[in-house]
């Protein structure tokens, strides 16, 4: 299996319009300054590609897809499946119309009852009935996923987890792949699902001041050492993480994902 990172930025991406404002004066650790000259350090938004026997799964599909897809040279995708319903994960899905104008069937996109609803309400034009070919939106198969399925010739299963008010976020186990990229807590049953992984990629969102939503480098590092993975690729990553200082710290089997890094499982 091919995994392409092909976004590993908050909602915010880095830089952030916000500290590009300020000159970037107030820039934590000098990161959006690096990221003009070192793209490692420049963050869109979250959102990974699977490939395994010509079939290709898309985890999330950020608000930045249609960037991360012209640069990484997307031409096949196969499902899509969704973490949860916030906009920065699924605010890419009306250009996955340029995947669907050519298909004979609609695109499956799967994700709990939550997310789905979600996604209905942001996009009510996308699912309201159309005259004529309906080019200009993408044609969407929504299922919920609630329990382990195949899905593009994958083995998905849910692992529900704890971020803000949601009631329904998931991570993804991926065959021997786990995808969590946002997340605070994690139950035990939940922990249990992604044990024996090749590969876990984790939300890690900063260093140093809590977050009440997400894990912080501390932590994820803790949770990862539970889980205890043959690797693991923090995700969703702030300014506040730098490679190069914060790299330092992390085990030997851990690294920071950036985006169009490519690891071959």
């Amino acid at each position: 299996m091919k995994i392409t990172f092909l976004g590993t930025g908050t909602s915010h991406g880095v830089p952030p319009i916000d500290c590009m404002m300020t000159g970037y004066a107030k820039c934590p650790k000098g990161v959006c300054r690096k990221a003009l000259t070192d793209p490692r350090h420049s963050r869109t938004r979250t959102s990974v590609l699977l490939e395994k026997g010509g079939r290709t799964l898309i985890a999330d599909v950020s608000a930045d897809f249609r960037q991360q897809a012209l640069r990484t040279g997307i031409r096949r995708i196969d499902a899509v499946a969704l973490s949860h319903g916030h906009i920065d994960h699924f605010g890419g899905l009306p250009d996955i119309r340029s995947y669907t104008d050519a298909a004979e069937e609609p695109m499956e996109v799967y994700g709990s009852g939550e997310t789905l609803s979600t996604v209905r309400q942001a996009f009510p034009y996308m699912f309201e009935a159309r005259v004529g070919s309906g080019k200009g939106v993408p044609r969407l198969k929504m299922i919920e996923l609630a329990e382990p399925r195949d899905i593009a010739g994958f083995r998905v299963t849910p692992v529900p987890v704890e971020h803000g008010m949601l009631k329904e976020c998931l991570g993804l186990r991926i065959d021997d792949i786990g995808y969590v990229p946002d997340v605070k807590r994690m139950s035990p049953q939940s922990e249990e699902l992604l044990k024996g992984l090749d590969v876990l990629i984790l939300n890690c969102l900063r260093d140093g001041r809590e977050h009440p939503t997400h894990m912080l480098l501390s932590q994820s590092m803790e949770l990862s050492r539970r889980l205890s993975p043959k690797r693991c690729y923090f995700i969703h990553m702030t300014h506040d993480i730098d490679y190069e200082v914060d790299g330092k710290h992390l085990d030997s089997w851990m690294e920071f994902s950036y985006d169009g890094l490519i690891v071959d499982v």
